[in-house]
């Protein structure tokens, strides 16, 4: 999780460079009307229903701007939270306030959206044993927050990025020559701890993929009765993955044709924002 280690050592680049893009040498308006450091505080309230993530990223964006800000929560990231609801306070330098509340408030919106869309997609999965998944289909440079608010959501991360694993996919086959060329050349390079997972489209693939040995065989953009077949040829050989046109209507039905994992890139590229606000600034020196 999100820890403050973890912040420090993996995404406080990303959040000094985002509050960069939007101060490049002063905050023209909060220093026109607060000329002096003076401290205060401001409610973060909720203005829809939804789960919370980001809270952390949130009070972290203030710290890199005023080390004495502190955040006090009054819900934890995960939590279900409604329309009204105060989900803390925050106090530190009016400066640092004024100036980071868009920063904060953008890394907690997104991250509240994508956890509260995965959840709703992972509640239509309940009863079944398949595991939903993310994708490497993020926003550019949002990558830890997204992939933590998937997991915040109940969701379960795919690979992190390209070093993290081996997924040959179509273009891979074509430069490889053939699936069973590229499962054999994928075998020979990557550490032996590495599964190979490689994208199939049509029967003859997975035919293929299963006579070479792939540990994970992704079906994809197959409809549901090519879906079923491949399945039930891949048996207990491999273990299944479904992609492509993933959306929370079709889930109930992919996860009955019984395959592992079924991976949704609209968990991150299309997630709403939650509506939170920062309101009610008061200065208190």
């Amino acid at each position: 999780m999100l820890n403050g280690v973890t912040m420090k050592i993996n995404v406080d680049d990303y959040i000094i460079n985002t509050l960069k893009e939007d101060i490049t040498s002063e905050d023209v308006t909060t220093n026109a009307v607060m000329p002096e450091n003076k401290q205060g505080k401001a409610n973060l309230i909720c203005k829809q229903d939804g789960i919370v993530c980001g809270l952390g990223v949130f009070e972290r964006t203030f710290k890199l701007l005023d080390e004495s800000s502190h955040f006090e929560a009054e819900y934890k990231d995960g939590d279900f939270v409604k329309k009204g609801d105060l989900l803390g306070v925050i106090y530190g330098d009016v400066k640092a306030i004024l100036s980071g509340e868009r920063t904060g408030l953008n890394y907690l919106q997104r991250m509240s959206g994508i956890a509260t869309m995965t959840r709703e997609y992972v509640d239509e999965l309940k009863g079944y044993d398949t595991i939903l998944l993310d994708t490497r289909k993020t926003t550019p440079n949002m990558r830890p927050f997204e992939k933590y608010a998937v997991k915040v959501g109940g969701a379960t991360n795919h690979r992190y990025n390209l070093s993290d694993g081996v997924l040959l996919k179509d273009n891979h086959i074509d430069a490889a020559g053939s699936v069973t060329n590229a499962i054999k050349m994928a075998k020979a390079y990557a550490p032996f701890v590495r599964k190979i997972e490689i994208e199939t489209e049509t029967l003859e693939q997975v035919k293929e993929a299963l006579e070479a040995r792939a540990d994970i065989i992704m079906l994809d953009n197959m409809d549901n009765d090519t879906m079923k077949k491949a399945v039930k040829m891949i048996g207990d050989k491999a273990q299944t993955e479904c992609s492509g046109n993933v959306t929370k209507a079709r889930l109930k039905e992919i996860a009955e044709i019984g395959v592992d994992f079924v991976s949704c890139g609209a968990l991150t590229h299309s997630a709403e924002i939650m509506d939170v606000s920062l309101k009610n600034l008061t200065v208190l020196d």
